[in-house]
């Protein structure tokens, strides 16, 4: 299954999704595949995709946005507690600093600004979920098994 995959998932347990669950819209295979655990998993108790914007610096290009994180799930944990996260879904290669090595420089480059967004994404979604009780994670190909 190609990772560019698009479209709208349809829930089997609508209940547990926090928004509209008739206009779920998934941006790749691996966004698809978290959907159907999330939508599934009996410990999952609610959850939402592209629900909170987080306020962010981009070091890229110098200028406040904001960053919607991919997912906001709500777990029961074996021990009973409560915990909710934050989710990015990412390729590994993009959770790394890039490597020059025989690339073009346009390439080099556009790698650099992709990596310097998304760790300004990523740093201000860990001080906001520290704020607000919550957890950050960002799972790559690896941890979702593709």
């Amino acid at each position: 299954m190609s990772r560019f995959q698009q479209g709208l998932f349809r829930p089997h347990n609508p209940s547990k999704y926090v928004g509209d669950p008739t206009n779920i819209v998934y941006r790749s295979s691996w966004e698809l595949k978290f959907m159907r655990w999330a939508d599934s998993n009996p410990a999952v108790i609610s959850w939402a995709s592209e629900e909170i914007a987080v306020p962010y610096h981009d070091r890229a290009s110098n200028k406040l946005r904001r960053y919607f994180p991919d997912f906001l799930i709500k777990i029961k944990t074996k021990d009973g507690k409560v915990e909710t996260w934050l989710v990015e879904i990412k390729p590994s290669k993009e959770t790394m600093p890039p490597v020059r090595g025989s690339k073009k420089e346009r390439t080099y480059i556009k790698e650099v600004k992709t990596f310097a967004t998304n760790y300004s994404k990523w740093e201000s979604a860990k001080r906001f979920c520290d704020k607000n009780n919550m957890k950050f994670k960002i799972l790559t190909e690896k941890e979702l098994g593709v």
